[in-house]
């Protein structure tokens, strides 16, 4: 939400005018037009709306989201998809290219992360790749197992899309809490796991926090118990290998760990590809096979898909393609390496200067800090008030709760000159700004993908379904 000091407007213009920033300045189209728009009039207000939401990610302003920044990149890797914008790769024989596309996706990843074997698939991005890594766990519990009523046991800070997957498939999901240093609890997920447990679940690093489970040790408990584990690093797969690579202290989290039968990572991320892909690799072909679907009865001919989706963009598949090539393990490194520096010389100012925050762990390439706890063990200050007084000021961070925080997540826009020592003069003064009106109700909250929420959960689910029907409607008149 944007800042209305002094706006004439009523609650609910100003409401409106948020979501439909468009509505008084673009025609709002309820039903095809009799008669085909002017293309260079559609061109013109198109570029219109993406510089303006543009303009905040290219200043280097957003956490996440924006991972590239680069808009030669862009327009390159838009060059690539035009060429296939219009194939569909489920049909095989007419865009045999995009075997090669996949196939070759799929083994630089499994490069990368160590895999015995590149086995795996290219799918929509990480939810994607989460929900068919669960829907694999389930059948090949089913049909090895007899497992009828399966759960999954995760921390509680492993991504919501499986509990997405779970809620749509009849999977339970099992919560282990933390331990201090906020990473999964490894003895308490031992104590979740049964007879039905389908997979054991560790991130590298966790939405939230950015951190890395112990996955050497989830591994462990994994085999002991003769159960997968999937990794998912949708979020850090593509550069926590980099990080690495220049030294920074990464701890066992790919492949090379035993007990790791899966693992997601998204190239629509930091391997800097359009949005959405990600790849979710296997250990084994057996286990991959569980997501095939095929019919041999329908009078349509017969059908194989490699999961839910049928047709498939050969457009993503092919920018994705060129992506990971053009980049270059070279380009991969440079920018890990200012992506690393600049989230270093975050987390030290933040300890050297601002004890009103606490920083949760040490991530590599986010920082995410919640308020200091004081003497009575209270908060010291209301952390929304302080994203609050971001958001005044042209920030957009992610909030969180559970404990209340907020993470800055560092991408390429961020590592530009000046965004580092801009972000933690506002920062100071945010800080202050929450410590001056202590006491007051704050603006924002945590929601996941929006700046923020009003607070209050009594009726939260009905607020998050308003939005997501507003979401899903024409603009009203201006």
């Amino acid at each position: 939400m944007t800042e209305h000091a002094e706006d004439p407007r009523s609650e609910l213009e100003r409401m409106l005018d948020d979501l439909f920033p468009y509505r008084r300045s673009m025609e709002t189209h309820r039903r095809i037009p009799e008669r085909g728009a002017d293309r260079e009039v559609l061109l013109t207000d198109v570029a219109l709306m993406s510089k303006a939401e543009d303009a905040q990610g290219d200043a280097g302003r957003v956490s996440g989201s924006l991972y590239s920044g680069d808009h030669e990149h862009y327009r390159f890797l838009a060059q690539v998809f035009e060429h296939f914008a219009h194939a569909n790769v489920l049909q095989r024989d007419m865009y045999p290219s995009a075997t090669k596309f996949e196939g070759e996706i799929i083994a630089m990843s499994a490069d990368l992360f160590h895999a015995p074997e590149p086995i795996g698939v290219v799918t929509g991005g990480g939810s994607d790749s989460l929900v068919h890594a669960l829907y694999a766990y389930r059948e090949e519990a089913r049909e090895a197992r007899g497992v009828r009523m399966p759960n999954v046991v995760l921390p509680v800070t492993a991504h919501v899309a499986l509990r997405k997957g779970a809620h749509w498939m009849g999977i339970e999901v099992r919560d282990a809490p933390l331990t201090p240093e906020y990473v999964a609890d490894v003895d308490a997920m031992s104590d979740l796991v049964d007879d039905n447990t389908i997979c054991l679940v560790g991130s590298a690093g966790d939405y939230a926090h950015g951190l890395i489970d112990p996955i050497a040790e989830i591994g462990e408990l994994a085999r002991d118990r003769g159960i997968g584990l999937h990794v998912d690093g949708c979020l850090g797969g593509f550069l926590l290998p980099w990080a690495e690579d220049i030294g920074y202290d990464v701890p066992p989290w790919d492949f090379r760990v035993d007990g790791v039968t899966s693992l997601s990572a998204d190239t629509h991320k930091y391997g800097y590809a359009l949005k959405g892909t990600s790849v979710l690799l296997y250990r084994s072909a057996t286990l991959r096979a569980r997501q095939w679907f095929a019919s041999t009865d329908w009078p349509g001919g017969l059908y194989l898909s490699p999961g839910l989706a049928g047709s498939r963009s050969g457009g993503l598949i092919a920018s994705t393609w060129a992506a990971m090539v053009r980049m270059g393990r070279e380009g991969y490194l440079e920018r890990a390496s200012a992506i690393l520096r600049t989230n270093d010389a975050i987390k030290a100012a933040i300890r050297a200067t601002m004890p009103e925050l606490e920083i949760i762990g040490d991530p590599l390439f986010m920082t995410s800090f919640r308020s200091a706890v004081g003497p009575s063990g209270d908060d010291v200050i209301d952390v929304y008030l302080v994203n609050d007084a971001l958001k005044k000021r042209g920030w957009r961070m992610n909030a969180l709760q559970l404990p209340p925080a907020l993470h800055f997540c560092i991408t390429g826009p961020n590592t530009r000159p000046g965004v580092v020592e801009d972000f933690l003069a506002d920062l100071r003064e945010a800080v202050d700004y929450a410590l001056e009106h202590r006491g007051e109700p704050a603006a924002s909250g945590a929601m996941y993908g929006f700046g923020s929420m009003p607070n209050g959960d009594e009726t939260l689910r009905t607020v998050m379904g308003g939005v997501l029907d507003a979401m899903h409607v024409a603009a009203p008149d201006g």
